[in-house]
């Protein structure tokens, strides 16, 4: 919990103390894109060698859809970059699991809130599974830090910076006229903002402010969605929670904030104006993911255009929607299609192609080294378009060392793709990509004793001149979906779509 005193107006600090002071004195190689100030700015952390991380989760109200994922995909790149760089890394990323769209959602269901809740936070840890995103250092729920929350409220109030409607409702709000900077994350003056339609606005000083906390309703909400609270029964605004939660893991000042860029205003907005009006200087970068659209419109369940994991991972590995994402920069929004989908895996393809003609020859190889250019495309912004191309540009050259067979060269270009592809999540010969399933692998041993045989039919063929009997079992294999490769060192085999 916050050690947060309701009545007092000195400062009260949060778990581990105030925010340390910058004392980072190494060299500098990692910028990031800071949408605060909106500018690309060197990445100094508040303590040297760590890193503290806050992500938005979702709002667990229906299954995830590829948009969803995007951000955790990202997030995900951006850790496994600063654990790369030698950072301890921190990484929260919570659940909103109460929200009035989860309660509109549950009732229309004929269910109680918190089991529709329960059942989307189990889709959501599926997808971020076969998606290959490593979990965090900790996942709270909204649900179980409410105490936080009102404690959080009740120092906004102490400090003069929120108030109980005086209309009964047990509902609080953030004064937003008491902030002199709120707006200063999106750049807005409050009278160009939209006005705040969280809550009954009969209860504001002014249309602007937001809801802290939501006096139950008894007459349309069930009593499992209030808490006891100074201001009568309720539960938290959606704002409120982050900051709570952020405050608790994080403390009171803490590196990069990130999540979505629909986030920005008001959520994050929201949150940074509570925090520091609080008295904590909360987070030091804001950073965004810009949306994954269809038809030019965020990919949302409102728009009837959502693609969820489960059902897109029919189409293609989820290796290859993890690449799809990857490919594309974090900033840059992705108009989604299926045919992009496609030939993107098609690419990916390409590079595992040349990774398993490598094993064939060399034997597997472990990680190496970044080729030149990788590590400044990633200090440049998390820049993967450009980190994708060093990998195509090592694969490139490494195809043409496969013609001589095995060599210290071959095995250092392959040994450096699988260390790139790692820092993205994306290195196929890691156990997190291989099935340990006993039965897929043996039926993968039936399928290459079954492949070699035709294989030997067709080299005795091609031997004997007779090329329509050779092309006859190379089509059959082709629709089979098994690709051939003759090389100077025989021809290997792979599956059009191995592992989907």
């Amino acid at each position: 919990m916050l050690r947060v005193a309701l009545a007092a107006h000195e400062p009260v600090v949060p778990r581990g103390g105030p925010a340390p002071p910058r004392r980072y004195d190494g060299p500098v190689t990692l910028r990031l894109y800071d949408t605060a100030t909106r500018a690309t700015r060197d990445f100094v952390p508040l303590e040297a060698d760590k890193a503290g991380i806050y992500v938005c989760g979702l709002t667990v109200q229906s299954e995830p859809h590829v948009g969803h994922v995007r951000s955790a995909v990202n997030f995900d790149v951006l850790r496994r970059w600063l654990v790369a760089r030698g950072y301890d890394v921190t990484f929260i990323r919570n659940i909103t699991d109460i929200d009035d769209k989860i309660l509109i959602k549950s009732a229309e269901q004929g269910r109680p809130w918190y089991n529709l809740a329960y059942d989307m936070t189990r889709e959501l840890e599926q997808a971020y599974d076969a998606l290959n995103v490593a979990p965090p250092t900790y996942e709270p729920l909204a649900t179980g830090h409410v105490p936080e929350m009102i404690e959080l409220i009740g120092r906004l109030i102490a400090r003069g910076h929120a108030y109980a409607a005086e209309d009964g409702s047990g509902d609080v709000y953030f004064d937003v006229r008491s902030w002199p900077e709120y707006g200063g994350l999106t750049g807005q003056r409050v009278d160009d903002m939209e006005i705040a339609t969280d809550a009954d606005p009969r209860g504001k000083r002014d249309p602007h402010d937001f809801a802290l906390w939501k006096g139950w309703k008894k007459a349309t909400e069930p009593e499992t969605a209030a808490w006891p609270s100074p201001w009568g029964p309720g539960r938290p605004g959606w704002h409120i929670e982050c900051s709570a939660m952020a405050l608790k893991y994080l403390g009171g000042g803490f590196d990069i904030h990130g999540g979505g860029v629909d986030l920005r205003f008001p959520h994050h907005e929201n949150e940074q104006a509570q925090s520091r009006a609080a008295g904590f200087g909360f987070a030091s970068y804001w950073m965004h993911n810009a949306w994954i659209t269809t038809a030019g419109e965020k990919m949302s369940k409102s728009l009837g255009n959502s693609l969820v994991v489960p059902s897109v991972l029919e189409r293609v590995r989820a290796i290859e929607l993890r690449y799809y994402i990857v490919a594309a920069h974090y900033r840059s929004h992705v108009e989604f299609s299926f045919e992009a989908l496609e030939e993107a895996a098609a690419g990916f393809r390409r590079i595992e192609h040349f990774l398993s003609r490598v094993a064939a020859v060399a034997g597997e190889v472990g990680l190496g080294g970044f080729a030149a250019g990788f590590e400044d495309a990633m200090d440049d912004d998390l820049g993967t378009p450009a980190a994708v191309a060093v990998i195509y540009d090592v694969v490139r050259e490494g195809n043409k060392l496969l013609a001589d067979g095995d060599s210290a060269a071959l095995r250092e270009a392959a040994s450096s793709v699988r260390a790139m592809l790692a820092v993205l999540g994306l290195d196929p010969l890691d156990v997190r990509w291989r099935t340990d399933d006993a039965a897929t692998a043996g039926l993968a041993g039936t399928v290459d004793v079954l492949v070699k045989a035709l294989l030997e039919q067709r080299t005795t063929a091609r031997q004997a001149k007779d090329f329509a009997a050779a092309d006859e079992i190379r089509d059959r294999l082709t629709a089979a979906g098994i690709e051939l490769e003759d090389t100077p060192q025989g021809t290997t085999w792979s599956l059009k779509n191995e592992g989907r």
